[in-house]
């Protein structure tokens, strides 16, 4: 018989949300702004782990890679045309929560986020209505891939890697975290992921 799962680790972007920071958005932006994409593209590969490490501020990362030289729009437009990136799905969001009522599992963040745009997402679409905790890398200190994340967040829930399952759309995080023995599924679309979660015993309407 397998074990009951306690806890859904869930990522946000590219499960319940758009991804936070994607590259077609950063090619928007450059676009929208006249910024050359390459050079901003390579500053940004060079700071954006940092930001999602928590150890800058999104203040940080503009200087760094918009701002390092006059421009005729401000920091706070900026950051604005980024947050305003984020769309909802609002499918996935109402079946997590039905997932939550019908059999009482918490539901644990296990993200990788600045804290701003983390924060923008959390507060605007209500997430912490129905997430009962955040371990996102900016809080932590810690991104994904790394293995300490996820015995963090096993710690942090107080469950047995068999009584976690762990949602997330990109494979190769869902492996670190199989790894440790932590159930996972791979959301590619919300019909597959309601199927994948029959064999966890678990229906939902």
């Amino acid at each position: 018989m397998s074990t009951p799962i306690k806890v859904l680790f869930l990522d946000m972007g590219g499960v319940i949300l758009t991804n936070g920071w994607p590259q077609s958005s950063r090619k928007l932006a450059a676009e929208k702004f006249s910024l050359d994409f390459k050079e901003f593209n390579d500053r940004h590969k060079l700071f954006f782990d940092t930001y999602e490490s928590g150890k800058i501020s999104l203040d940080d990362y503009l200087q760094q890679t918009v701002f390092y030289e006059p421009r005729s729009f401000t920091p706070e437009v900026f950051a604005d045309f980024i947050f305003q990136q984020t769309q909802p799905d609002n499918d996935m969001l109402a079946f997590v929560q039905k997932l939550k009522k019908q059999y009482g599992i918490r539901i644990i963040a296990l993200n990788n986020e600045g804290r701003e745009l983390n924060d923008y997402r959390i507060r605007t679409f209500g997430l912490d209505k129905f997430i009962d905790a955040f371990i996102s890398s900016a809080f932590v200190k810690l991104r994904k891939p790394d293995k300490e994340i996820y015995t963090l967040a096993l710690d942090i829930a107080f469950v047995k890697p068999s009584e976690a399952l762990y949602l997330d759309d990109r494979l190769v995080f869902i492996n670190v975290a199989r790894s440790l023995g932590i159930q996972g599924i791979q959301h590619i679309s919300l019909e597959e992921t309601r199927r994948a979660l029959l064999q966890y015993g678990m229906a939902v309407d």
